[in-house]
């Protein structure tokens, strides 16, 4: 009885040593990146092995989603806990009110890329938010190099009439050029973030560090282009009538046909490869991040999260960017590596909004009465725990819910879609109007009423 106590007592006190001791956040964002664009969320392709690595230390969460659908409200969304809006005290200023020193580097809250990129300017950024910022700078589609527009199949090293800030055709260009990244904003992103946690190593603190890739122009040196030869990369399944089933609000603004790219499936890889090489590009400069902790013995002091601000399209269902809800926007990567909590992965419903009120949780603060998500802390502890049934995302006053098995989007016009995402995780057949799952239908649309009546609340 005593051999079978003591290594039971002594497991729970460690546990509880080890979680007491979160005092420092470190928030990595990234921009536009698709979970599936990732090693440890399953991609045989694209290399990021920093991000796989911080995975392996940490819990991933592969049913997350974002709330809103693309930068601006995903991003406020987030910060401040809220279905839409801000209302409330910010993530960032509650942490200050609370005795850590707050900084932001780079892309937090909106910024648009290219534009305050290469301006330096700080977007929509809210300013007590933070201790300290740091701008970070880019010639972004100016950059000299190989530029294409790929969707009006033009190539150049020349610099003028490049597709650039608020023009029509910038989100398919790519920019190769002979350089080792050290001009690029997300180069100075890693090199801001790992003097800020030399700077601050022994006070507690919480750093956001947003970086800008893998968000149009793809811009990054020729050596991470040369990982992905564009004629070996796959295409996403492209079903005969796909279209057919989905309602108009439904579809994207950004249509392979309506954007030009369809003439040019060659361009269609490049869109891949160019998208692949800048989230490798991205890692790299994560890697910077995550070796200067464990450097500086700060791993077992800081929880680090990783998430990017929604998904993105690349040709699925011929839809390109985001603002819509169907999964390869919605879903995000969402990874958590809290000192004390075990690695591992868990499929329990989650949303981007969740990490408000998780980080509140790890650092034993408390959780302000305007937040609406729900504390991670115990799935971070057993993966199996729920502490939700489904996601809930919006945009332009359309609504979908994410539940374990089934998707389910509600249009302002009435008109629906729902998946079965074990059977049809490509969401190709929809379901809405089949007879044989009304049951199924009718359970998602009761739910989803309660949760925007819930949302809605002030």
């Amino acid at each position: 009885m005593r051999r079978f106590f003591v290594p039971i007592f002594i497991s729970a006190f460690s546990f509880l040593s080890a979680e007491a001791k979160i005092k420092n956040i470190l928030l990595i964002v990234s921009d536009d990146l698709k979970a599936s664009a990732l090693g440890c969320y399953g991609n045989k392709i694209c290399d990021t092995p920093n991000i796989d690595r911080l995975a392996a230390r940490g819990m991933i969460f592969e049913r997350a989603y974002c709330q809103g659908t693309w930068c601006a409200p995903s991003r406020f969304s987030f910060m401040h806990s809220r279905y839409q809006g801000q209302a409330g005290q910010n993530m960032g200023k509650h942490f200050r009110d609370h005795g850590l020193h707050s900084a932001r580097v780079g892309k937090i809250y909106h910024m648009r890329v290219p534009g305050d990129i290469i301006a330096g300017t700080d977007g929509l950024d809210i300013s007590d938010t933070w201790d300290e910022k740091f701008n970070t700078k880019g010639l972004e589609a100016h950059t000299p190099g190989d530029y294409a527009c790929l969707n009006l199949n033009i190539f150049t090293k020349e610099l003028e009439n490049r597709q650039s800030t608020k023009m029509p055709h910038r989100m398919f260009v790519s920019v190769e050029y002979q350089g080792d990244g050290s001009d690029q904003p997300d180069w100075q992103a890693a090199e801001k973030t790992v003097e800020l946690l030399r700077k601050h190593q022994k006070k507690p603190f919480f750093i956001a560090t947003g970086f800008v890739r893998p968000h149009y122009p793809s811009v990054a040196p020729t050596q991470y282009f040369e990982k992905y030869p564009f004629d070996k990369m796959p295409l996403p399944k492209a079903p005969a009538n796909d279209l057919k089933d989905i309602p108009k609000p439904g579809l994207s603004k950004t249509m392979s046909k309506t954007s030009g790219i369809s003439k040019w499936p060659a361009n269609q890889k490049r869109m891949w490869s160019a998208y692949y090489a800048t989230v490798t590009y991205m890692d790299d400069q994560l890697g910077k991040v995550l070796d200067e902790l464990d450097r500086l013995k700060l791993t077992d002091t800081t929880a680090i999260v990783f998430i990017s601000d929604h998904g993105y399209h690349l040709g699925e269902h011929q839809f390109w960017q985001k603002s819509n809800l169907h999964e390869e926007v919605t879903r995000v990567p969402m990874i958590i590596a809290a000192p004390g909590m075990p690695s591992g992965k868990t499929t329990s419903p989650a949303e981007l909004m969740d990490l408000y009120p998780t980080l509140c949780g790890l650092l034993d603060l408390p959780i302000p009465k305007t937040v609406q998500g729900k504390s991670l802390v115990p799935v971070l502890k057993d993966p199996k725990v729920r502490v939700r049934k489904a996601a809930l995302s919006l945009v332009n006053g359309h609504h979908s819910l994410r539940g374990e098995h089934w998707a389910y989007m509600r249009y302002r016009s009435g008109e629906e879609e729902l998946y079965d995402m074990d059977q049809d995780p490509g969401q190709f057949d929809n379901l809405a109007k089949d007879p044989k799952v009304e049951d199924q239908r009718k359970e998602m649309r009761t739910l989803l009423d309660q949760r925007l009546a819930a949302a809605t609340k002030k």
